[in-house]
């Protein structure tokens, strides 16, 4: 160590561990700062292996990350997010739109989109960003607009909710249906396989007069539908309900209003596009003096923890929502530090057999 004085004798001594260059003197202060990359000389690591162990992030060792922060508790480093993001020109920070509107019979708490929600918060802040959950009406504020990226959770009816952020500068990844001229990346369950499990589960009871109950402007329930039309492969007859909600309400109403028609009731399996849905239906069914499963099977979509309590317990189709969650924030992750070949993928589905 050695020890240099200044020219001035009122000067207080600065003082220099070895040969490496650990601080920076701030002109009139006095005060030193020490940086990123005199940790990084110090540690004897990237200053990128410095930035992530600060952020904790999984690509380096925990031996590592421990040694770094050892290191900036030493020599008394703040991080500086606000400089960094600057420096970078990032925000490290993802936006997260949900296209549904929430209702009062489909709230924000049901388990599509929160169990998706909970694998993106959980991939994306493990990589160090962070995650500003909006709306589509809100799409113009600042911390939408600053983001790195988009996720969009459904693609609305007819696509709007993609066409409104196609035009976006940022990556963009969606949940639904993958569409194979779209320029965007797509994350999805495999809804036409999960329509044709409902199907192959009806012939297989002999069930031949079908209601399909949803909502077929959308391109995940049209998956849907026509995976189970195409399975039947004309072994079957198909009535379709086209209810513009995804609730309890919505699937009873639609179903209690074709009941009460002349011959309405003349069908012997029920597939809808979503848990709730079937739910209002058996209720409606229930109350016309139908018995499930004895005069018409029921299969739902989705496999939500209401399933299986409902009574009686409700044959779903399972989707695998929290992987899907994590999947989309991995593909983001991939767009946004530009790497090649970031496809759009599909998720497997189950037939979840239970008492309807």
């Amino acid at each position: 160590m050695e020890i240099c004085h200044n020219a001035s004798e009122n000067d207080k001594p600065i003082i220099h561990r070895s040969s490496m260059a650990l601080s920076k003197t701030l002109p009139g202060t006095g005060d030193t700062t020490v940086t990123m990359e005199d940790l990084a000389r110090i540690a004897g690591v990237s200053t990128i292996t410095v930035s992530r162990a600060l952020r904790d992030s999984p690509l380096v060792t925990e031996k590592t990350r421990e040694k770094v922060r050892r290191i900036a508790a030493e020599q008394g480093y703040r991080f500086n997010v606000s400089a960094r993001n600057l420096r970078m020109r990032r925000s490290y920070s993802v936006a997260v739109v949900v296209e549904m509107t929430p209702v009062k019979g489909r709230p924000m708490s049901d388990p599509y989109p929160l169990e998706l929600l909970g694998g993106i918060t959980q991939e994306l802040t493990t990589a160090g960003y962070s995650v500003v959950l909006t709306s589509r009406q809100l799409l113009d504020t600042a911390p939408v607009q600053g983001a790195d990226g988009i996720i969009l959770l459904g693609q609305g009816s007819h696509g709007e909710a993609v066409q409104a952020l196609q035009s976006s500068s940022v990556p963009l990844v969606v949940w639904g249906e993958p569409d194979a001229d779209a320029s965007h990346v797509t994350v999805g369950s495999d809804n036409r396989k999960g329509g044709a499990s409902a199907a192959e589960r009806f012939l297989g009871q002999g069930r031949r007069r079908l209601l399909f109950v949803g909502d077929v402007d959308h391109a995940e329930v049209q998956a849907r539908c026509a995976g189970f039309i195409d399975a039947l492969s004309g072994r079957a007859t198909v009535h379709i309900l086209r209810p513009k909600a995804f609730t309890f309400e919505a699937g009873f109403e639609c179903v209690s209003a074709l009941l009460r028609k002349k011959g309405g009731h003349n069908c012997d399996g029920l597939f809808a596009a979503s848990d709730q849905l079937a739910m209002g239906a058996i209720r409606a069914l229930a109350d016309a003096g139908l018995r499930v499963p004895d005069d018409i099977s029921v299969v739902g979509y989705d496999d939500t923890p209401g399933a299986a309590s409902f009574i009686p317990p409700l044959t779903s189709v399972h989707q695998y929502l929290r992987d899907g969650g994590v999947l989309l924030a991995r593909k983001m992750l991939d767009l946004i530090e530009g790497r090649a070949d970031v496809r759009s993928e599909m998720l497997p589905t189950t037939l979840i057999v239970r008492q309807t």
